[in-house]
């Protein structure tokens, strides 16, 4: 059984060492001067570090709590976020309110009421899934109204 192996290795090692394989690298281009029949298209939008919402909000244009005024101001005061502050005005659960986008990565998104108490963190934290107080904030939010987003 040794010798039948012993063997085979030996028959094909000495087929493959009397092929000799040249890789080369081509130095002109093709005659028809592309090197493929298809051409890789051209990227149509510039690559963003905001995400892109399917709709946009209807803008809300009534006059702003003072509290949330101090929010923006606060936010504005600091270097601009990655994705950027939203603030939305929704009906939910009976009352207007306001959520503000979270910051960043593991951090909560907030939901207010008109009077600055917050209500809940509906997303956002370790799980994605926020302090679980409004756990179907997104099935029962309404009438979607964009308040601010930070123009920077």
């Amino acid at each position: 059984m040794n010798k039948l192996i012993l063997a085979a290795a030996l028959l094909l090692t000495t087929a493959c060492a009397h092929q000799q394989v040249s890789v080369t690298t081509p130095t002109s281009p093709p005659p028809s001067g592309q090197a493929a029949t298809q051409d890789t298209p051209a990227p149509t939008s510039a690559n963003t570090v905001d995400p892109v919402y399917a709709h946009v909000a209807e803008s809300d244009t009534t006059a702003r709590p003072q509290w949330l005024k101090a929010r923006i101001a606060a936010v504005l005061a600091e270097r601009k976020r990655y994705p950027i502050t939203r603030i939305y005005r929704y009906d939910y659960d009976g009352q207007k309110v306001y959520y503000i986008s979270a910051p960043c990565c593991d951090q909560f998104s907030q939901v207010f009421d008109t009077k600055g108490n917050l209500i809940c963190q509906p997303d956002g934290g370790i799980t994605g899934k926020g302090d679980g107080k409004c756990a179907h904030f997104d099935k029962n939010k309404t009438n979607e109204k964009l308040v601010w987003q930070d123009p920077r």
